[in-house]
């Protein structure tokens, strides 16, 4: 592929590299871009390689970020995860000598030189193997575990329906190639602290299922303050809420005390999520999606439309019965 190539080509050429990913990252996001530093870095150990954007407490063992070069009129910019340049975390300018976009989000808008985008893909963390494995680029065991968890947290263990023949190709070869013991990776993106998991009994509790099937909660700051947790820890748990029958499409609604906004999650087992989702200045994929709301009534009015999507779904599907 000539994209493999291209984007090589760029990484060989210069000696400041920039990666990036979205705000209020995930281990996707987390993993696709410490994983490609770690295969840079071996691969051209004399290259001055950065991780930029907020940092994240609750995945620190995928890497640390790095403080932005004040010069980078020189340097190459590589964002992953990311469809869409409002929600690049930590980059301001487009002050870059050459930007790349590695994303497996639908396209939104071009921001790129070059620009790498395949919905198909489970992750972008699939993304960096499949780069690694078509150019010179070196597979480290360091790299396999970034990259391993990465695509597993965005798979859900290769639950979902973009887990694909050329996926499970791509883990396999990594493992056998690297050694890889997956089964120590595991605790590290499951191993909850007996907080989440209250906090999580006091979801369950207070879920509101719709009689078309949309479920939500919100959550303000007193809830969250009481459990100790923080606004993103109800979105790193919605995917633990996947088999409810009475449930086709769900979402969890956090105040986000520090951006002065409300943080909310949205998973569906059916109904197509995303265009709701960007009507109301967030996406994501079909069944996956997020948004960043200014207020509780915005909620109310998502939570709305999401609810008529899951109604207009099941009819539907009564339709084609």
């Amino acid at each position: 592929m000539f994209l493999y190539r291209q984007i090589y080509q760029k990484i060989k050429k210069y000696d400041t590299i920039i990666l990036a990913r979205h705000i209020g990252p995930d281990p996707d996001a987390l993993g696709s871009t410490f994983g490609l530093k770690e295969s840079i870095l071996a691969t051209f150990p004399k290259k001055n390689v950065f991780v930029v954007g907020a940092g994240t407490h609750k995945f620190h063992y995928l890497g640390s970020v790095d403080k932005m070069p004040e010069d980078t009129t020189h340097a190459l910019l590589i964002v992953l995860d990311t469809p869409d340049w409002k929600r690049i975390d930590g980059i301001e300018e487009h002050n870059f000598a050459c930007k790349i976009k590695i994303d497996h989000h639908p396209f939104v808008e071009k921001f790129g030189d070059i620009e790498w985008i395949d919905d198909t893909a489970s992750s972008a963390s699939q993304l960096v193997i499949e780069l690694i494995y078509h150019t010179r680029l070196k597979m480290t065991k360091e790299t396999a575990s970034k990259l391993f968890i990465g695509l597993i947290a965005d798979t859900e263990r290769f639950l979902y329906a973009y887990t694909t023949p050329k996926t499970f190709q791509l883990v396999a070869k990594l493992v056998q190639d690297t050694k890889l013991d997956f089964t120590k990776l595991y605790p590290l993106l499951y191993s909850r602290p007996l907080k989440e998991i209250r906090f999580q009994g006091y979801l369950m509790s207070h879920l509101t299922i719709t009689e078309h099937g949309f479920g939500y909660v919100k959550i303000d700051d007193d809830i969250l303050e009481e459990y100790k947790v923080d606004a993103a820890t109800a979105g790193n748990m919605i995917n633990n809420f996947n088999y409810i029958d009475e449930m086709i499409a769900w979402a969890f609604f956090s105040h986000d005390k520090g951006n002065n906004n409300i943080r909310g999650s949205i998973r569906s087992r059916g109904p197509v999520i995303n265009e709701t989702a960007a009507s109301f200045g967030g996406g994501g994929h079909a069944y996956a999606s997020g948004v960043r709301l200014s207020d509780f009534d915005k909620v109310d009015e998502l939570i709305e439309a999401l609810d008529s999507v899951c109604e207009k779904y099941k009819e539907e599907e009564k339709d084609r019965k």
